[in-house]
């Protein structure tokens, strides 16, 4: 069993009842944190890292990432979203093969990895067959990182079927057990649909005993899903741009979660990103999310800041009183993310017992340094260049700076299927 021992650094651990240490200790046993405190002793065989200049955070939670998409990156930097369901969901979509998505997948998890996301949740909307499924899945597992792989219906299929989920789902979640300690668990996607839609995939959930995650706009009603039996405990929301604060609450009282894309909400005019009212809503948790990497970059430092200014900017502008802080918005995109999950037991936060999912970042760089208030500095500060190691379980995809795995062949095959739909005459309308 591999022991590491990381001594010496600025641990933020979001753990309220261990607090953070400007000078910490920090040790790993095969999978799992074992002690974080100052001075500690090495046990016989560790290896022990000099983290002095490193901030050690928990690995960053993006609950919200159409992960397929990848395969598209930067191919819509401008479209709207009725645009982006018309082009990317309408046309490319359906062009994609089983390959062509576990290329994306793969793609966009070690992406993720790159950037300090050590958990993702793959809202997949973009089942089309058993097959694409199974690629899929199979993507997740290999890339290594933590995943909800949350089954969705094509828009496509929505269009031509309905909203109501296949019984497809249900093989899926046969290969994917509710297992504590299982990298890739499952969720449901639920939206879109007649009332009678929404109780089915309400009952599917329950029957699978998986969460669900589900868009949601003004046009949707959380009171409305309560009153006909449809509103399931523990639904991340996923953007929520200008709901009321009744609606809110109805989120709140539920259980419910907020999943905000601040870059991509501004760009493709979903409306301005509701991070000060729910994050003012008492007992709601908020949480952050890339959404689309055909439009956005695929790191979370560009989520914390859009995230950081969009809540400042609500506050001085529309007299909200957010209040919100630096530290509030590097616990979304940690603690809190793993809460909407239902991952909070084993990730989220630097706490003995939990699994070692875990961020060394430099902050000993001529572009960072010095550091006043180490919250601030990840937030505002710090990029994916400044990334030390990125651990998952205990295992490094990320050492000194550089992602471990050999993604040549992957790249390969990402330009082959680029080239592909050029040939085949399916481009992005809009840029």
């Amino acid at each position: 069993m591999a022991i590491r021992l990381y001594r010496n650094a600025c641990l933020l651990t979001m753990d309220e009842s261990l607090g953070d240490f400007d000078n910490g200790d920090l040790l790993i046993e095969g999978d799992r944190i074992v002690r974080i405190g100052t001075v500690l002793e090495a046990p016989a065989g560790a290896e022990v890292v000099d983290a002095t200049g490193r901030i050690i955070v928990p690995g960053f939670v993006d609950t919200h990432r159409h992960m397929w998409q990848a395969i598209l990156r930067g191919i819509a930097p401008a479209h709207t979203l009725r645009q982006s369901m018309d082009n990317i969901l309408g046309e490319f979509g359906p062009a994609m093969t089983p390959h062509d998505l576990y290329t994306g997948d793969l793609l966009s998890a070690r992406a993720a990895l790159a950037s300090g996301v050590t958990t993702i949740q793959d809202v997949s909307d973009i089942q089309n067959t058993p097959e694409h499924s199974d690629a899929l899945v199979t993507a997740l597992r290999e890339s290594g990182i933590r995943a909800v792989f949350a089954y969705g219906k094509s828009l496509p299929q929505i269009f031509a079927h309905g909203a109501v989920l296949p019984d497809d789902a249900r093989r899926v979640r046969g290969q994917l057990p509710a297992d504590s300690d299982a990298l890739v668990t499952m969720a449901l996607v639920t939206e879109g649909g007649s009332d009678e839609d929404e109780l089915a995939n309400a009952a599917l959930a329950r029957d699978l005993d998986v969460p669900v995650a589900r868009h949601f706009s003004p046009r949707l009603s959380a009171a409305h899903l309560q009153k006909i039996g449809a509103l399931l405990p523990g639904t991340t929301f996923i953007h929520a741009n200008g709901l009321s604060t009744e609606e809110l609450a109805v989120i709140a009282d539920s259980g419910g979660s907020i999943s905000v894309s601040p870059a991509t909400e501004m760009i493709m005019g979903l409306g301005y990103p509701v991070i000060a009212p729910a994050h003012a809503q008492p007992n709601l948790t908020v949480t952050l999310s890339v959404d689309f990497e055909a439009t956005v970059a695929a790191d979370m430092f560009t989520q914390l800041r859009a995230a950081y200014q969009a809540g400042r900017h609500a506050h001085h502008t529309a007299g909200t009183a957010s209040g919100i802080t630096v530290r509030d918005v590097l616990r979304m995109a940690t603690l809190d993310g793993a809460r909407s999950l239902g991952l909070a037991d084993r990730t989220g936060s630097l706490t003995p017992g939990k699994q070692a999912d875990l961020l060394v970042l430099r902050a000993d760089r001529v572009d960072v340094a010095p550091v006043h208030d180490p919250y601030s500095t990840v937030v505002l500060q710090l990029d994916r260049s400044h990334i030390d190691t990125v651990t998952v379980a205990g295992r490094d995809h990320v050492r000194a700076g550089r992602l471990l795995a050999d993604s040549r062949h992957l790249l390969e095959d990402a330009a082959a299927t680029a080239r592909r739909l050029l040939e085949a005459g399916i481009t992005a309308a809009h840029k």
